[in-house]
C-alpha cells in the first residue's frame, strides 16, 4: 500500500490553492533576499533591541502564515503547519549549539558572523529541499519507510539525551574533521574581512572563512537529516514542511545573537529536545502500526494502536519546551552554567585585546589588506 494511501487522520486535508503556493514562495523568497541583501551590505555586530525586533518580526510573520492558512486552506493544515513550525524551530535552536562552538573554534570576528550565519541558513535551506523532495517520493509510494523514520528518531533521543548528560557536544570534533577536508587547500593563517580568497606575499590563497563554511555545511547536513524525519511525523504535506523550515530558519540569526550567553545557561534545552524527538519517534511508530501493509507483522493487516492527533502533538512540544526552558533558568546547573560561561567570555575578550596590542599590524601585513582581523585557529 502506498503511503500516500495510508496518510491516516494526520494527512485527511484540503488540497492547497496552487494561488496560495505560489504567492507563499514568491513572499518567502523577497523577505530572504531583502534579509541576505541588508547582512552582506551592512555587515555589523546587532544590537540586543534590533535582534529582538528581528526575531519578533519573522515570529509574528510566522504567526501570520498561521492564520492565512487557516482561512484560506483550512484548519487542519493551519494546525499542521503551526505545529511543525514549533517543532522545527525547537530542533533549529538546538544548531545555535553548534553555531557557537563553530565560532568560537575558528576565532570568526563577531562583525562578520552575520554574513557567516546566513551563507549557513541558505545552505541549510537547500539541503533540507533535497531531503523533503526525496523524503515526499518515498513516503508516497512506501509506506514502511514510516518505521524506519519513528526508529532514527527514537535513537536521535537516546543520543540526545547520552550527549547532554555526559557535556559532549555534536560539533566538538568538526574542526579537526574540517582541517583534514581542507589540508588541499592553500589556507591563510588571517581572516581577510569577509573574503574567501585573499594574497599573502603575492600569492593567492583561501581565507579560514571556506573552513567555516564546510564546518556549517556538514552542520547543516546533520542536523538536516535529524529534522525532516521529525516533521514528516506531524504532516506529510512537502508544501508544509518546507514552509515550516523555511519560518524556523529565518530568524536564527538574529536568535543567535539574542540569546548569546543564555544558550550555555539553557542546560535542560538538549534534554527537552530529546523528549520531542522521542515522542514523534513513537507517534512514527504508531502511525505505522495504524496502517501496517509488511505481511510478516500481523499478516500484513492494521493494528489497534492510539492514535495521536495534531493537537495533542502541538501541546506536548511545546509543553517540554517550557518546561526546559523554565528548568534550565531556574535551576542552580543553569545559574552556574551562565556564570562560568561569563567569566570565560572576559578571559576569551581579555586575551584577544592582548594579543592585538603586541602585534597590532601582523594581519594587515601577512594579507596586504588595511582591515586586520584576529587570527583563526581552526584546530584547537
Amino acid at each position: 500500500m502506498a503511503a500516500g494511501e495510508a496518510a491516516g487522520h494526520a494527512s485527511q486535508t484540503t488540497p492547497i490553492p496552487l494561488w496560495f503556493e505560489i504567492g507563499s514562495f514568491v513572499v518567502l523568497i523577497a523577505v530572504l533576499l531583502f534579509d541576505l541583501l541588508y547582512v552582506f551590505k551592512r555587515p555589523h555586530i546587532p544590537s540586543m533591541k534590533e535582534a529582538g525586533l528581528w526575531v519578533a518580526f519573522y515570529v509574528v510573520l510566522a504567526l501570520i502564515f498561521f492564520g492565512l492558512m487557516w482561512a484560506f486552506v483550512g484548519s487542519t493544515d493551519a494546525m499542521q503547519f503551526l505545529t511543525g513550525w514549533v517543532t522545527e524551530y525547537s530542533l533549529s535552536v538546538d544548531n545555535l549549539f553548534v553555531f557557537i562552538i563553530i565560532m568560537a573554534n575558528f576565532a570568526v570576528p563577531r562583525k562578520y558572523q552575520q554574513e557567516v550565519l546566513m551563507v549557513g541558513i541558505i545552505i541549510a535551506l537547500i539541503l533540507r529541499g533535497v531531503f523533503i523532495l526525496v523524503g515526499a517520493a518515498i513516503i508516497e509510494n512506501f509506506a514502511w519507510v514510516f518505521y524506519l523514520f519513528g526508529a532514527f528518531l527514537l535513537f536521535t533521543a537516546y543520543r540526545q539525551i547520552r550527549e547532554a548528560s555526559s557535556g559532549e557536544h555534536e560539533g566538538d570534533d568538526e574542526p579537526g574533521l574540517v582541517k583534514k577536508l581542507t589540508s588541499r587547500l592553500n589556507v591563510a593563517p588571517h581572516f581577510d574581512g569577509n573574503k574567501l580568497r585573499t594574497v599573502v606575499n603575492g600569492k593567492r590563497m583561501w581565507t579560514p572563512m571556506i573552513a567555516v563554511f564546510i564546518a556549517l555545511g556538514m552542520t547543516d547536513l546533520m542536523f538536516a537529516i535529524d529534522s525532516i524525519p521529525a516533521i514528516f511525523g506531524i504532516t506529510q504535506s512537502p508544501f508544509i514542511v518546507f514552509t515550516a523550515n523555511i519560518f524556523a530558519l529565518m530568524g536564527l540569526r538574529q536568535l543567535y545573537f539574542l540569546l548569546g550567553g543564555l544558550m550555555d545557561r539553557l542546560v535542560y534545552l538538549k534534554h527537552g529536545i530529546a523528549v520531542i524527538l522521542g515522542f514523534i519517534g513513537v507517534k512514527l511508530v504508531l502511525h505505522a502500526l495504524e496502517k501496517n501493509d509488511l505481511p510478516f507483522l500481523n499478516g500484513g493487516q492494521p493494528l489497534p494502536v492510539p492514535h495521536i492527533d495534531t493537537n495533542v502533538s502541538l501541546a506536548v512540544i511545546v509543553g517540554t519546551l517550557l518546561v526546559a526552558i523554565l528548568a534550565s533558568l531556574l535551576s542552580p546547573a543553569g545559574r552556574a552554567a551562565a556564570a562560568a560561561d561569563k567569566a570565560k567570555r572576559v578571559e576569551a575578550a581579555t586575551s584577544q585585546e592582548a594579543q592585538l596590542r603586541e602585534e597590532p599590524d601582523a594581519p594587515a601585513a601577512a594579507t596586504g589588506s588595511g582591515d586586520p582581523e584576529p587570527s583563526a585557529r581552526a584546530g584547537r
